[in-house]
């Protein structure tokens, strides 16, 4: 588990983090989100073989785990062979988790390298407009 912030996502700039989830396991990525607007978006693959991918929205830590929405279901990807992007608009502060499933491997561990991005929205406010 690795709470983040938008900040800290902020200050990854372009490089790069590695998971390793064990087989039969998952491990997790929850973002906490204040602002409004913003958008998240990742870039990930996995080696070898696949894993799968769920993004869930939480509105606080204290909310039940049966009140949380899912906002991309459990999908297996076959991240070893593409690189897999995806992006969620936050619509509501609250905790954003990115979710890396490898429980349905019995012996196979995988390595997840992935690249998270924030970006706020463009307002535009006609300033250049002559």
């Amino acid at each position: 588990k690795l709470p983040l912030t938008v900040e800290e996502i902020i200050n990854f700039g372009e490089s790069n983090r590695e998971l390793f989830i064990k087989s039969s396991t998952y491990s997790i990525i929850p973002i906490t989100v204040t602002e409004v607007g913003l958008t998240i978006s990742w870039i990930f693959s996995s080696d070898p073989k696949s894993i799968s991918f769920s993004v869930v929205y939480q509105e606080s830590e204290d909310t039940p785990l049966d009140q949380c929405k899912v906002l991309i279901p459990m999908t297996r990807c076959n991240s070893h062979k593409e690189t897999i992007r995806g992006q969620v608009k936050v619509r509501n502060a609250g905790i954003y988790t990115l979710i890396f499933d490898n429980t349905f491997s019995r012996f196979i561990s995988k390595r997840v390298f992935y690249h998270l991005a924030v970006e706020r929205p463009v307002i535009y406010d006609g300033s250049d407009f002559p």
